[in-house]
C-alpha cells in the first residue's frame, strides 16, 4: 500500500453538489490537498443573498483552504497556484475552463472527473443529454486534461446502465458517486505508472451544450416518448415545462403510453391511477408530479385535491 507521505500534493477544483463526493474521497484517503478552488460566492433566493458553493463549505468544515478567483486565467490567482506547486490538479465540475499555465504545470498534469462515457456527450450538460436522448448506459470518465473542451486522452471509464425512469436528480447522485470511487482509483495507479492514457475517438464525439429555458418548455405535438425524456432529463432542475391558465407548470414526473384516438396535442384527459393525462401526438403523458408558478412541488393526487381541471382543457400558451 501506498504511504500517506508518497501521495502526491493536490489541488482540488470543483464547485456544485457533484464534486463533493469527489473531494471526500480524496480527504478520507489521505490525500494533501494543498488548496480547493471553487467559484465566487452567488446571489440565491428571493433575498439575493451570498451563498457558497457547496465545495467551499464542505472544505472549510474540513479546515482546507479556499480559493475563489473570479477567473482562474488571471494573473494574481496564476501566481498563487504556482506557489503551491501542486503535483496533480484534480477537477470535478468547476465551471471555468482552465488555462494551459494551469494545464501544464503539475507533473502528472491536470485530472478531470466527467460524467459520461467519453467521447459521447462532451461538453457542461452530460447527464442532462443523456436522459433527453434516451442512452441506455452512461459511466463515467477519469481523463487527463489537454487544451480542448473534454478532448483529453482516457486514463479510465466505469460503465452503468440507465434505469428505466430514472431522472436528472437520480442519475447525477449515482455518477457523483461512482466518479469518487473511480477517482481515487485512478489516481492511485496512474501516479503509480500503471495506466497508459488512450486517446479520445474524436470522430465518436458528441456535445452536451447548457440548457435554456426556451429547452425546458413542452411540445405537446411531440412523441410522448420524447416528452417524458425531456421531463426526466430535466428534472428537477431547470425544470420541464408547459403553461396552465397562462402560468407556469413545471413538470417533475411522467410516463408514457400510446394511443391512436387522441385529441388535440396538450388537452387534458379525466385523472387515471396512473396520473393526470395528457396528449401529445402519439399517446397519453401522465403526469406525476408537478408544480405551478408560486406554489409547492406536489404529487399529481394532492396537487388535483386543490386545483380543479376539467377534461379538455389544455396545458400551453395557445
Amino acid at each position: 500500500m501506498t504511504k500517506v507521505k508518497d501521495k502526491p500534493r493536490l489541488v482540488f477544483m470543483g464547485t456544485p453538489q457533484f464534486a463533493l463526493p469527489s473531494l471526500i474521497s480524496l480527504i478520507e484517503a489521505g490525500y494533501p490537498i494543498l488548496a480547493v478552488v471553487t467559484q465566487p460566492d452567488k446571489p440565491q433566493g428571493r433575498g439575493r443573498k451570498l451563498t457558497p458553493p457547496p465545495v467551499k463549505t464542505s472544505a472549510l468544515a474540513h479546515g482546507l483552504k479556499v480559493l475563489q478567483p473570479e477567473k482562474v486565467r488571471e494573473q494574481a490567482f496564476l501566481e498563487e497556484f504556482n506557489h503551491l506547486k501542486p503535483d496533480l490538479v484534480v477537477v470535478a465540475s468547476f465551471g471555468q475552463i482552465l488555462p494551459p499555465p494551469i494545464i501544464h504545470a503539475p507533473p502528472y498534469g491536470c485530472i478531470n472527473v466527467h460524467p459520461s462515457l467519453l467521447p459521447r456527450h462532451r461538453g457542461p450538460a452530460p447527464i442532462n443529454w443523456t436522459l433527453l436522448l434516451g442512452d441506455d448506459v452512461t459511466g463515467i470518465t477519469i481523463m487527463l486534461m489537454d487544451e480542448g473542451v473534454d478532448t483529453g486522452p482516457i486514463l479510465r471509464q466505469r460503465e452503468i446502465p440507465v434505469e428505466p425512469d430514472e431522472t436528472y436528480d437520480h442519475l447525477h447522485d449515482r455518477l457523483a458517486i461512482l466518479g469518487a470511487d473511480l477517482l481515487v482509483e485512478t489516481i492511485n495507479l496512474f501516479t503509480a505508472g500503471e495506466i497508459k492514457p488512450i486517446p479520445q475517438a474524436h470522430e465518436h464525439a458528441t456535445y452536451a451544450p447548457r440548457l435554456t429555458k426556451e429547452d425546458a418548455l413542452i411540445d405537446w405535438a411531440q412523441g410522448g416518448e420524447e416528452i417524458v425524456r425531456k421531463i426526466r432529463g430535466l428534472s428537477s432542475t431547470p425544470g420541464a415545462f408547459s403553461y396552465l391558465r397562462k402560468q407556469i407548470f413545471k413538470i417533475y414526473q411522467a410516463s408514457f403510453r400510446p394511443d391512436s384516438s387522441l385529441p388535440a396535442a396538450g388537452t387534458i384527459g379525466r385523472p387515471e391511477p396512473d396520473g393526470l393525462p395528457v396528449a401529445s401526438q402519439n399517446g397519453w403523458v401522465y403526469l406525476k408530479e408537478v408544480q405551478l408558478e408560486g406554489k409547492k412541488r406536489l404529487p399529481i393526487w394532492d396537487f388535483l385535491r386543490g386545483y380543479r381541471l376539467s377534461p379538455g382543457e389544455k396545458l400551453g400558451l395557445s
